[in-house]
């Protein structure tokens, strides 16, 4: 479905003018009634009023506690629950407790990827047909009443027309103060929702909620927003916003950002914008309250952040993704010279799994909820042996060699006849999911997909053998260096500084060895193609990912490699119709061990 300029230009230049809501809780938009005096008069206690912003984020299409790679009710170690439905009984709960009128509820995004229920309303069953659909998590969030929402990153994955379609199904705003039209630099979206609290005292409580996403879009779904839409950093936006909103008579100012708090990038300086950004914001911009932090999955209940200009102490607040968590933010406000002054604020978490599933918001998407379990379960063919990642962070599994036989056979008919198609193909894949299973006998759309949970498309680029071996050197910072003849325990042994699985490759076509007890960068060993070592100067073809190709992770050389083909089409979807048209999984066919740890030449395994 192609962008309409015009609907969009539109949009974007209305969203510029200053296009926000301002509603009144409890009732109908009116002026506020302005209270007389500069403070208590002798004798007379101080006028306080206290409320609550309640907050989600990175809930990723999660309605119910549901998983539906596994078909069947979520677990995990710890015993966490998932889904809007559990989130919508807390928020109930706090509402029946400090009262409606004294609540806000707000997420920091990445809303509308995630989970096959919400790929199935945008691509099998999309909102965006005639007469299609309305997206599950619009009608859930619509049904527990959103004040207001940022925009993430993973909104833009299936294009600009699924998200503007899912805006204008949501009863709340989508908010991005730098979510900017390319060619206007206007925004693109609403900058910040505004909402006056009433109370007992005479003049209502005006709260500023301002949403910032993250730059890292432009360089993770650069395909759906080149030439459409640009991203600048968090700081300098709120810079710009933030006294807007304070002249404009905002008491609270709160910014929900899709951005973690670390002051990391893993795009690395492919943008002059930092991706976790938050806690920069809070030190670099006075006049913030508090901070609904996302984007990093992390949990932090509650993170103070010293304003550089000010001194003053900023509350961030980080709730666990998937609706595992509600973040609360307390505020305690007291009349002070004419005006309502922030006298304290906190923030805490709650847990969805101390909870029932709201059963009105179950009801409400049951049908849905049916037909993505139905899609899931879909027969596309057979294996001839069970296969499981659990293993594949250290050791070469057949699960992963799948995704890369997928990928090595995709580029290779695309390039065929053309005038690459004699070089060899190699292919890039993660292990997305530990947990991901093919059984013995029949395969299901939900074991496929189980194993590529995001939507990444597939591209080809072009390598020499040196910038592989680098390539290859990033990729094993992964392991923790451990001595040889120590002892080695696979729970501490990956993800050494915190670099997550999926930014953990591992390249077929390939054999090398990965020796961990030499320092990161000096880890890859007998680097070898068809038999014979790497020469530095051979060209290969690379099988990547998009997210690996435009920079994401920032691994060397592969952003600015030649692209030689790329597909629209997602990954995940190639590998189904693939096993479909082959019938039968035999191990045996794409199945070899391509790469193995070991310390002074001993493999570890």
């Amino acid at each position: 479905m192609p962008l309409n300029r015009r609907t969009f230009l539109g949009r974007s230049a209305a969203a510029g003018a200053g296009v926000a809501g301002v509603a009144i809780a409890g009732g109908a938009v009116a002026a506020p009634a302005e209270a007389h005096g500069h403070g208590p008069g002798p004798g007379r206690p101080p006028k306080r009023y206290s409320f609550t912003v309640m907050g989600t984020t990175d809930l990723h299409g999660n309605v119910f506690n549901w998983d539906y790679f596994t078909d069947k009710e979520f677990d995990d170690k710890a015993h966490n629950d998932v889904g809007l439905a559990k989130i919508s009984t807390l928020v109930n709960q706090i509402r029946e407790e400090k009262g409606r009128r004294n609540t806000l509820l707000i997420d920091a995004g990445d809303t509308i990827q995630g989970t096959q229920l919400s790929y199935y309303y945008a691509k099998v069953d999309p909102i965006t047909a005639k007469h299609g659909p309305v997206h599950p998590m619009a009608q859930s969030m619509n049904a527990i009443g959103y004040d207001a929402a940022a925009l993430g990153n993973h909104e833009f994955n299936y294009g600009i027309p699924v998200l503007r379609k899912f805006e204008e199904q949501c009863d709340f705003p989508l908010l991005g103060a730098n979510a900017l039209d390319a060619k206007t630099l206007r925004p693109a979206f609403p900058p910040y929702f505004m909402k006056r609290l009433r109370t007992p005292h005479g003049r209502d409580v005006r709260v500023a909620v301002l949403g910032l996403t993250n730059p890292g879009i432009a360089i993770w779904d650069k395909q759906n927003v080149q030439g459409k839409m640009t991203f600048p950093g968090l700081e300098e936006q709120a810079a710009k916003w933030v006294p807007k909103l304070r002249s404009m008579g905002a008491d609270v100012v709160i910014v929900s950002a899709h951005s973690g708090s670390s002051g990391t990038s893993s795009y690395g300086d492919q943008l002059p914008y930092v991706e976790n950004a938050a806690g920069l914001v809070a030190e670099q911009v006075p006049g913030i309250d508090a901070i609904l932090v996302g984007h990093a999955h992390t949990e932090i209940a509650e993170y103070f952040v010293e304003n550089k200009e000010t001194g003053k102490k900023v509350v961030l607040s980080e709730p666990l993704k998937w609706g595992q968590r509600l973040t609360l933010f307390d505020f305690d406000l007291v009349w002070s010279k004419g005006r309502w002054v922030v006298e304290k604020v906190g923030a805490k978490v709650l847990n969805s799994n101390t909870v029932a599933e709201d059963p009105e918001i179950t009801k409400l998407l049951g049908d849905e909820h049916e037909k993505v379990v139905a899609y899931v379960n879909q027969v596309i063919g057979t294996s001839t042996a069970a296969m499981t990642t659990a293993q594949a962070p250290w050791k070469d599994e057949p699960l992963i060699d799948l995704i890369n036989h997928v990928q090595v056979e995709t580029v290779k008919a695309a390039l065929a006849g053309g005038a690459y198609a004699a070089l060899p193909v190699l292919s890039q894949a993660s292990c997305f999911s530990r947990t991901a299973a093919v059984p013995a006998g029949k395969v299901t759309i939900k074991d496929a997909a189980g194993l590529y949970p995001f939507e990444n498309t597939l591209e080809a680029r072009l390598l020499t053998g040196a910038q592989l071996k680098e390539y290859l050197e990033f990729s094993a910072r992964y392991y923790v260096q451990t001595a040889a003849g120590a002892p080695v325990d696979t729970s501490k042994l990956t993800n050494a500084g915190n670099t997550p699985d999926y930014n953990y490759d591992v390249v077929s076509g390939l054999t090398y060895e990965i020796d961990i007890a030499k320092p990161a960068g000096s880890r890859i060993v007998n680097l070898a193609f068809e038999g014979r070592p790497v020469d530095a100067a051979a060209e290969f073809v690379l099988a990547v990912n998009n997210y690996r190709a435009s920079g994401g992770g920032a691994f060397p050389h592969i952003a600015g490699a030649k692209q030689l083909w790329a597909n629209s089409e997602e990954i995940r979807n190639t590998i189904i119709t693939w096993v479909k048209a082959k019938g039968t999984l035999d191990p045996a066919e794409f199945a070899a061990v391509g790469w193995k740890l070991t310390r002074d030449g001993v493999p570890v395994f």
